[in-house]
């Protein structure tokens, strides 16, 4: 996977997540649709935290000289408990 194709599927999931953002307040009414929403905000987060991880550790190691596609994604559980 190239440096672009990551970016670009961050921007897909950025706007997804605008999307939801903005349809939270619509369904605000209907509880069913609210929660969906929400679930599927929450997996677009976790998504968009994994695919800034993998950019970010394909550029670290490009500019140390090492291979960039050596990096692979890590699961959703490593990235969402970084100690910051």
């Amino acid at each position: 996977m190239s440096d672009e194709s990551i970016a670009a599927r961050i921007e897909r999931l950025v706007s997804e997540e605008h999307e939801l953002r903005a349809r939270e307040q619509a369904d605000s009414p209907d509880p069913a649709a609210l929660e969906e929403d929400r679930e599927r905000l929450q997996a677009v987060e976790v998504e968009l935290d994994r695919c800034w991880d993998l950019l970010r550790r394909r550029r670290a190691l490009r500019s140390a000289g090492a291979d960039p596609e050596s990096a692979t994604a890590r699961d959703a559980d490593t990235v969402e408990h970084y100690l910051q």
